[in-house]
């Protein structure tokens, strides 16, 4: 294990999941190790069955394995209760889904607030925030709108924006351009693109290849393995105020 675990927004070791499906014993994923530093840019990809969902899971705090440890920063989150993970998944890691996974009845700026709200910090400055966040993704005019009002594009935009009101260790997105067209993939794709040399992480899952391939850098899956780990471009610079704040 890496001593100093605080340089990377998350660190696989060892990590099993097993499942027991009709009395027998399915392993998702047969011990992987993986390291995502801080700043990187990662798309994991593999075939249906590859694992991929399962470690979506497990680098989202959803579910836990059977064998190994995932750190966060410095803290073992292998080790936390329901409860302890429920936060760490509202403060620490910034959710993009294929489905944008949006409120109907709530306005693009209540949208973007959703996160503060379960964290009980809503106030006038979160407010003027998330007003900011939805600027920095081209939505300054559109801030009352609702999602029905949107198009898909635009609802995409809006989940980024959420997903990164926490200032949070790492972006997750899953599949973030599948329900988009090819013009408004490469918009969402040029926004992942300033958000990472901006000193954001990304960590994102895709059968995309074309998708794959604006990353930094390409984890392959095959069998619950690792196949192979390629390095497309080099970490950009972070700036300090990307750092991850220290667990209480």
């Amino acid at each position: 294990m890496t001593a100093d675990t605080t340089q990377y927004a998350a660190l696989l070791s060892g990590v099993t999941r097993e499942y027991v499906l009709k009395g027998e014993t399915v392993r998702a994923l047969r011990g992987v190790d993986l390291e995502v530093p801080r700043g990187d840019f990662v798309a994991i990809m593999g075939a249906s069955g590859s694992g991929k969902s399962t470690l979506l899971n497990l680098l989202g705090c959803l579910d836990r394995p059977t064998a190994g440890k995932i750190f966060l920063g410095d803290d073992d989150v292998t080790r936390l209760d329901d409860r302890a993970l429920s936060e760490i998944r509202g403060s620490r890691i910034g959710f993009v889904f294929q489905s944008y996974n949006l409120i109907q009845q709530l306005t693009v700026i209540e949208n973007i607030e959703v996160p503060l709200f379960y964290q009980k910090n809503v106030s006038a400055r979160s407010r003027r925030r998330c007003v900011e966040l939805a600027k920095m993704v081209g939505l300054g005019d559109r801030l009352d709108h609702r999602p029905t009002q949107l198009s898909g594009g635009q609802q995409q935009r809006v989940a980024i924006a959420r997903s990164l009101v926490n200032d949070p260790y790492f972006i997750l997105a899953d599949e973030p351009t599948g329900n988009l067209d090819s013009v408004t993939t490469l918009e969402i794709l040029d926004l992942l693109d300033r958000l990472n040399k901006e000193g954001r992480t990304i960590i994102l899952v895709t059968h995309e290849d074309e998708v794959g391939a604006r990353s930094r850098r390409i984890v392959r899956l095959r069998d619950g393995l690792i196949e192979s780990d390629q390095r497309l471009a080099e970490i950009p610079p972070i700036p300090d105020k990307t750092a991850p704040p220290s667990a209480a």
